[in-house]
């Protein structure tokens, strides 16, 4: 479900092939079609952290098995998001439109190049654990291939995939700046778990590889 929740994520932010897309689908109010995609991502969000917490988990796997903690959360993610999709109000008001075709196709494949960013980055950490397939293990901090230019590149390939596009609507903008907001009080978050979990190495690590906007050289912290 994961998968097929990702595909269609592609499809839809950048409008491509899917039936229903950020900037398709039957128009609303303005007010009303704010309220209720604001609402949706919020949801989201919601979800995301609360469910990522440590608290949550403590009492969440009094619940279900602990090893099935993981698979939940995948879950219940994948659902906010089909859900997200499917009541989604585009707000089609261009704020900008690009007719060029080079530089329309150089757009489409630069977000296209963020969401390979993404998957890839998932791929050299504990792609099968962090998608709820297998029992999460405890591992030692490591720094692999995208790692070593930017810390967050699963979230730096996201920013790219949201924003590059050659017709920038007001409801695709809307999306992207929520999502934007969200990954960077995410981020907060999870670097503070990551330096509790791993500490003198993770701090060296944020001081000679960034965060979001990554280096042109690789660089390992010593």
């Amino acid at each position: 479900m994961f998968a097929a929740t990702i595909l269609y994520a592609v499809g839809f932010v950048s409008n491509l092939v899917v039936p229903k897309s950020i900037d398709s689908g039957a128009e609303e109010p303005l007010g009303t079609a704010l309220w209720i995609d604001l609402a949706l991502v919020a949801l989201f969000a919601l979800q995301h952290s609360l469910m990522a917490r440590q608290g949550f988990k403590k009492w969440w796997t009094r619940l279900v098995p602990e090893p099935l903690e993981r698979s939940a959360y995948v879950l219940f993610a994948s659902l906010a998001l089909i859900l997200l999709f499917w009541q989604w109000r585009p707000i089609p008001t261009a704020l900008w439109s690009i007719e060029t075709q080079p530089l329309a196709l150089l757009l489409q494949g630069l977000a296209l190049a963020g969401w390979v960013t993404s998957g890839a980055a998932s791929i050299l950490i504990d792609h099968k654990s962090l998608f709820g397939l297998t029992e999460a293990k405890e591992s030692p901090f490591r720094t692999p291939g995208l790692y070593k230019y930017v810390r967050h590149p699963i979230y730096s390939g996201s920013l790219v995939a949201f924003w590059a596009t050659p017709r920038m609507t007001v409801g695709h903008a809307l999306f992207a700046s929520t999502m934007t907001a969200y990954i960077f009080i995410g981020v907060f978050f999870e670097e503070r778990d990551l330096v509790r979990r791993f500490g003198a190495a993770y701090l060296r690590y944020q001081q000679f590889v960034p965060m979001i906007v990554p280096r042109l050289t690789a660089r390992r912290a010593p």
